[in-house]
């Protein structure tokens, strides 16, 4: 068996911001209360992030944790740790309405920084990409043109997203070709 390489085996391209394959990421698709005294203590075991509420990612040292919807949390771990963590939390939510799956290799992730990046994402995504309007600890999932993605913006000012593995080309070459050098509009900065 060959060793798992991620979605663009480490891509990268520099124009008005840069985009770079993330390389291999732990990803947990948990479903549950989310009011759940007990699936906050497992979700906080598993990342060292607490539980964020609608629309927000919650980032520490050891992971993360993205909301997704009323009951479903994505959990950001280490690659090489995420079978581990979900059989911790399938033993932590025993009695629990809850399921926990991994889908590291079913995603694909990028990181988009540099000054353009804003604009970048706002000629793909139908979404207000000002820093009034877009904070760091935000998280969205939207469309990304043609294909379903989702995204948040670190302390660090630079952006995580993720999308289907399948489409992880696509969205690649969507991404540089919307960071061309060439395509600046100059709407949004920083």
């Amino acid at each position: 068996m060959s060793d798992p390489v991620s979605a663009m085996n480490g891509a990268k391209f520099s124009g008005l911001a840069q985009v770079e394959d993330s390389g291999l990421q732990g990803m947990i698709t948990l479903r549950g209360d989310l009011a759940s005294a007990t699936f906050k203590a497992a979700v906080k075991a598993a990342t060292g992030a607490e539980v964020p509420t609608s629309g927000q990612v919650s980032l520490a040292e050891q992971g993360g944790v993205a909301w997704m919807s009323p009951d479903e949390l994505l959990l950001l771990v280490p690659y090489a740790e995420v079978e581990a963590k979900v059989a911790e939390l399938s033993e932590a939510l025993k009695g629990e309405h809850a399921l926990a799956v991994n889908v590291s290799d079913a995603r694909g992730v990028f990181r988009l920084s540099g000054d353009g990046a804003r604009e970048v994402l706002a000629k793909i995504c139908p979404v207000d990409m000002s820093a009034e309007a877009f904070k760091p600890g935000q998280f969205r999932r939207t469309r990304m043109a043609q294909v379903a993605a989702a995204f948040w913006l670190d302390n660090n000012g630079a952006f995580h997203i993720v999308c289907f593995r399948s489409v992880g080309g696509y969205v690649y070459n969507l991404l540089c070709t919307a960071a061309h050098p060439q395509s600046k509009v100059g709407a949004l900065t920083g």
